[in-house]
């Protein structure tokens, strides 16, 4: 068990830089105040979908190392 912590410690705090990162440009985009209300609204959606994606793609990746294949390349 201790070694799937190990394990699973990487991808989650890539995971949440990443997931930072995109929140901090749904923020920028409520700050600027000169944008138009379709570039907030795209600055916004993209950004969250894409948080979306990473936190799906954590959770399946998390599925696997439990499962014990934490390599994708043995399914080639």
């Amino acid at each position: 068990m201790k070694s799937h912590i190990k394990k699973l410690i990487a991808p989650i705090v890539i995971a949440a830089i990443i997931a930072i990162y995109l929140i901090g440009f749904i923020i920028a985009c409520f700050v600027v105040a000169d944008m138009p209300l379709i570039l907030k609204i795209t600055g916004c959606i993209i950004p969250l979908a894409l948080t979306g994606v990473c936190i799906y793609v954590l959770i399946e990746r998390i599925k696997e190392i439990r499962s014990g294949e934490e390599d994708d390349l043995s399914k080639y």
